[in-house]
């Protein structure tokens, strides 16, 4: 997709104040000298059982951009994919019943949407917030120095992967549903009241894709400590047993080249490293006097956050493991 967006020509208009090239969670249009706009959007198919749990993940997962960029939800539009061969529309009930509890917990008003017929579920949100533009974190602004926080643990995607295959145990999946539906609104009000300089949110590519993403727009390096690096119940069980997506070979597959792991780092913790997640924590890049304190406050709001990691002068590798 990247390839293709950059192939688009630019635009011209000086209220973008981040636009699709950026490579941000989400796209920021200024409309006064104190208020700008957050957009983004985000679906996908269903990766529990539960129609109203998947509901409330997809939800979470669609705010968790506006959160990233330092922005408060306000309205959200429903994308809905569903079969029309008669399935039970009990089943799309639950599901909207789900995501609206997440949006009203968030203190965002879904006013509209859209539904297709689609023979593979799909659901999510097109989600409005806003932000003061003087104000708005983007991937673009850690420095060297800076240290690297994570807001959530790591593991959501070997665990879906093995819930598949019958392999998980209840309590795990419990652990991860309840990660998953945890909104990342604590974690953005929170940084905001500390020297954050960047933000991401970490999803489909990963902590260190993600990471990557950012190291690139912020022209820096990152190294990570993966012995301070937390994850779910049983994620290491799991990885260490191949629970492996399609999307973890290909998130491994695309760092090659700009990622080094010390030779001292478990095999099985590299994969959780690039293990795709679904609803993720935030990756906070705050500066090196405000991160014990950022990782303090954040963990008296129920926010199990971690110091993970530090921004480095740009150098080869772009991101390194030890």
């Amino acid at each position: 997709m990247g390839s293709v967006l950059s192939r688009l020509p630019k635009q011209s208009d000086p209220n973008v104040l981040v636009g699709f090239d950026t490579g941000d969670d989400a796209g920021v249009y200024q409309i006064s000298s104190s208020v700008a706009l957050v957009q983004t959007v985000d679906f996908f198919t269903p990766i529990v059982d539960d129609p109203y749990t998947f509901g409330q993940i997809a939800a979470t997962n669609s705010l968790s951009d506006v959160y990233a960029m330092g922005g408060r939800p306000l309205t959200a539009l429903s994308i809905v994919g569903f079969p029309n061969s008669g399935q039970d529309l009990d089943m799309l009930e639950k599901i909207l019943q789900g995501g609206l509890a997440k949006m009203q917990e968030a203190g965002c008003s879904v006013i509209g949407g859209h539904s297709i017929a689609d023979n593979e579920i799909k659901f999510g949100y097109a989600v409005t917030g806003m932000v003061d533009p003087r104000r708005v974190l983007t991937n673009q602004g850690a420095r060297p120095g800076d240290c690297l926080v994570l807001t959530k643990r790591l593991g959501t995607g070997v665990i879906a992967t093995a819930l598949k295959q019958q392999k998980a145990r209840q309590s795990d999946v419990e652990a991860s549903i309840e990660s998953m539906r945890m909104l990342n609104r604590k974690g953005s009000e929170v940084a905001q009241e500390f020297d954050v300089h960047a933000a991401t949110d970490i999803t489909g590519f990963g902590l260190l894709g993600h990471a990557h993403a950012m190291a690139l727009a912020s022209k820096v390096s990152m190294v990570f400590d993966h012995k301070q690096i937390e994850f779910l119940p049983g994620a290491v069980e799991y990885s260490r047993q191949g629970f492996f997506s399609g999307g973890l070979k290909n998130n491994a597959q695309f760092l090659e080249g700009c990622l080094e792991f010390d030779e001292g780092v478990p095999e099985e913790i590299r994969s959780l490293l690039v293990d795709p997640q679904t609803s993720g924590g935030l990756l906070l890049v705050v500066s090196e006097k405000d991160a014990l304190a950022l990782v303090e406050k954040l963990r008296e709001h129920s926010v199990p956050a971690s110091q993970i990691g530090k921004v480095l002068e740009r150098t080869s590798p772009l991101i390194r493991v030890i």
